[in-house]
């Protein structure tokens, strides 16, 4: 199998543990791995004094307990709705019965920054939430611009960092960031199941909301302190987790990491060229290739890689608009056969 969905293809080393017998998770050796792996998450994303909180659990739970625990403890959000992902933020948001705005972005374009600054000022927001990438569309907004804004205006920033998270450079301390969201199949690819957030320093002492049981925040953070979670964990995914840091680091950290992805993305868009796929994206990330090809009927192109070639990409509602990962094991070869194989189907 080959899959250019999340998490991709996944090193053989990091699948085994999944077979193998686990430690208790009530014991000190479980602890040390999963203080271990704050730090190495920390550094990664360079959050210095920072804290983190691992769910069992997607991103959208992960995101679903920021609004719960601080975006509810403001008075108003102010959403950057630039796709699916983005709009999760809103309806989030509206469930919780949290006062926000929807700040529409069309399909695959960036933001226009003047106007987001004006509207962010006329909201009267006091938190804005926002995506990195928005993973629907390919499109990468950028966090520099959106941080100024927020530091000019006293306005605190929450970002998913979902897909860029190891796939673009980020530094939570530089930009000023309070929380990122992101979960483990994208850039950290190993099987989905976990979710984590990150809280700057800036965040301690702070006092949150206690509106679900589950996803509360001081509950997970007191438990976090001596290496343990208020609930049962998935405690195979938390020592992959451990375990995928660990080779992160030997592999040369996250610039080489980021590196590589750029490099993938830069050779399958050269495809794209060559099979005159359009990318929409104004601003593509390396995350992910989001194009669109003329299969806007029956998407054999979906279905042609599973049956021929036990091959996954990602499909869209938007038809003829598939997306390629460029995260997890993937090599120069296995991507020029990928996009022929793609127009192969294209063409029937």
């Amino acid at each position: 199998m080959n899959s250019y969905a999340f998490p991709g293809d996944i090193d053989e080393r990091i699948m085994e543990i999944g077979s193998k017998p686990f430690i208790y998770m009530r014991t000190d050796e479980f602890s040390k791995i999963n203080l271990e792996s704050e730090q190495m998450l920390l550094d990664l994303i360079h959050c210095k004094n920072g804290r983190t909180i691992v769910y069992t659990g997607s991103g959208t739970g992960a995101m679903s307990a920021v609004v719960e625990n601080y975006v509810s403890t403001k008075k108003r959000a102010f959403v950057i709705d630039g796709g699916s992902f983005g709009h999760r933020w809103y309806s989030l948001c509206q469930y919780y019965k949290v006062d926000a705005v929807d700040y529409i972005v069309p399909f695959a374009q960036d933001i226009d920054y003047e106007d987001m600054e004006k509207s962010l000022v006329e909201s009267g927001a006091d938190v804005l939430l926002c995506q990195h990438h928005e993973t629907s569309t390919g499109q990468l907004f950028n966090l520099n611009a959106i941080s100024e804004i927020c530091k000019r205006h006293g306005v605190s920033l929450v970002v998913d960092v979902i897909s860029s998270f190891l796939a673009e450079p980020l530094n939570m301390d530089e930009l000023g960031i309070d929380i990122c969201v992101t979960s483990t199949q994208k850039g950290l690819n190993i099987p989905p199941g976990l979710s984590i957030l990150f809280f700057s320093a800036h965040l301690k002492g702070y006092t949150y909301n206690h509106l679900g049981y589950y996803w509360d925040f001081n509950d997970n953070l007191d438990n976090l302190r001596r290496g343990q979670t208020p609930f049962s964990p998935a405690t195979i995914l938390y020592l992959q987790l451990h375990a995928r840091l660990l080779q992160l680091k030997d592999e040369g950290g996250e610039d080489k990491n980021i590196a590589e992805i750029h490099h993938r993305a830069k050779v399958f868009r050269a495809y794209c060229k060559k099979y005159g796929w359009d990318i929409p994206a104004q601003c593509p990330s390396a995350a992910i290739t989001g194009f669109q090809t003329s299969d806007t009927a029956e998407r054999c192109i979906f279905r042609g890689l599973i049956e021929a070639y036990d091959t996954y990409i990602m499909p869209c509602g938007k038809p003829g608009f598939y997306r390629v990962s460029h995260m997890g094991l993937q090599t120069d070869e296995e991507l020029r056969l990928l996009a022929e194989r793609i127009h192969e189907f294209e063409k029937q």
